[in-house]
């Protein structure tokens, strides 16, 4: 199967995570390190919200046809 890996950074606060992790927003949008817009389903992010919210680098993997696969952080 082959798949595209991208990394970003991440830098929310607690607030903002709250509306993503209420629902008020269904998607997230973010610009990967080599310049791509990916947009993936915010509810992808609620493992790793914290006290004060998300921040970090991740890399995200996605199908051929990018669809999500999956979301880690990595520092």
């Amino acid at each position: 199967m082959v798949s595209k890996t991208y990394y970003f950074a991440l830098n929310l606060n607690y607030d903002e995570c709250m509306a993503y992790y209420e629902g008020h927003y269904t998607q997230v949008q973010v610009l990967s390190d080599c310049g791509k817009t990916i947009r993936f389903d915010a509810s992808k992010l609620r493992p790793f919200v914290s006290t004060l919210g998300i921040k970090g680098r991740f890399r995200i993997h996605l199908t051929a046809e990018d669809k999500f696969i999956s979301l880690e952080k990595i520092i």
